[in-house]
């Protein structure tokens, strides 16, 4: 028995539930059952050749010390430009810092807003760190709820509402996980309006499925308004466009007053990112875009796919996502709980999906499915899940 004592704060820590699925799918599979995953977020296709090139290039030519802690300035620089080209915004690369992946970008910005007394938005269903690290803080994490009709985008009326004298800083995402929400440009205006009535509230828009929309959807990046750009931090990275989740490579441009906070947390945390990550992601900004076009052909072929399937089951229907990879069906009608669908439809069908719970108290009554599988699997997993229904 141990007699170790724990900071209390531990317990105020969750979990991202997709990494308990894939743990339990993984196993299910050791023990020789047939298990499809569409649970996990991760494309299934390998990183481009010629970014991996890049990378055991780096090796090669020795570089495997210590840089910078912000990131190595030829990829800030790249980072920057790649900014301009894609949402026409001047980003200044010594705003711009490269850590391992999406979430320290996350953690850092919630640690330096949230404690005790403070208030930070969230979206709810959304990606669960978010309100894991909230209440790690200490600040009271307060859902903004994401609503089907309204195809998951978030409302703006509704945010700002939302805000109070208490309130640090608002996290948006989209195009969204675990819903595929995308929030249309007028509804980004209106918040934007609005957040000129609460100068002292400070925005992280998550956009790491910015490359990743369907039927000419737009992007709308937060850089596009300058008058928040004082209290803007976005987040972004390659780990989804450049299927290179496992190099863990990421980036936040941050504003001036909060830049130096973040190179000094990452300091403390990491020291620095990879090299040889770094020299990889700057062939990827730098380099060919077609395998990064060819994904999201196969992605959206599978989207269609995938929701054509899910609404002819019994007791499902879906929105059609416009963007990222995931379907967030509506399975009120099966009468089960979000819960009860995931465990049966792992255990009695072998298909992993994510209980709609997993994403905040919003999500019951929905599952989220990642279409980050083959076609054939898709099919498979469904009719696996006719059957069981």
């Amino acid at each position: 028995m141990s007699h170790l004592h724990f900071a209390d704060s531990l317990s105020r820590l969750g979990t991202e539930s997709a990494f308990t699925v894939l743990a339990r799918a993984q196993a299910l599979a050791a023990q020789g059952h047939d298990i499809i995953n569409l649970g996990i977020g991760q494309p299934d296709f390998q990183t481009p050749d010629h970014i991996v090139e890049a990378g055991i290039k780096a090796l090669r030519d020795g570089h495997h010390g210590y840089t910078p802690a912000n990131g190595i300035p030829a990829l800030r620089e790249a980072v920057a430009a790649d900014l301009h080209t894609r949402h026409g915004a001047e980003v200044n690369p010594d705003n711009v810092v490269v850590v391992p992946g999406g979430k320290p970008t996350m953690f850092f910005a919630v640690l330096m807003f949230g404690e005790p007394g403070a208030e930070i938005m969230y979206p709810d269903p959304g990606f669960p760190i978010y309100e894991s690290v909230i209440r790690y803080s200490g600040a009271t994490p307060v859902p903004i709820a994401l609503r089907e009709e309204n195809g998951f985008a978030f409302d703006a009326e509704t945010v700002l509402a939302q805000i109070t004298p208490k309130t640090r800083l608002i996290i948006i995402n989209s195009p969204a996980n675990p819903t595929g929400g995308v929030t249309p440009r007028a509804e980004v205006d209106k918040f934007v309006a609005g957040l000129a009535d609460h100068p002292y509230v400070a925005v992280l828009s998550d956009e790491i499925y910015s490359r990743m929309l369907y039927d000419g959807r737009e992007h709308v990046s937060l850089l596009q308004y300058p008058e928040i750009r004082d209290r803007l931090i976005l987040l972004d990275g390659w780990s989804k466009t450049y299927a290179m989740t496992g190099w863990r490579l990421g980036y936040a441009v941050w504003p001036d007053a909060a830049v130096g906070h973040a190179t000094r947390l990452c300091i403390n945390d990491h020291s620095c990112v990879n090299a040889a990550s770094q020299y990889a992601g700057l062939a990827a900004l730098t380099g060919p875009q077609d395998a990064v076009d060819e994904m999201m052909r196969h992605f959206d072929d599978r989207r269609r796919l995938i929701v054509k399937a899910l609404n002819s089951l019994p007791g499902l229907r879906c929105t059609d996502p416009g963007g990222a990879f995931y379907a967030f069906p509506n399975i009120e009608g099966t009468g089960m709980t979000s819960a009860e669908a995931q465990d049966r439809f792992l255990d009695e069908a072998g298909v992993a999906t994510v209980a709609g719970t997993s994403f905040g108290h919003h999500g019951e009554g929905y599952l989220r499915f990642s279409y980050a599988n083959s076609a054939e699997n898709i099919e498979t997993a469904i009719e696996r899940i006719r059957a069981l229904l």
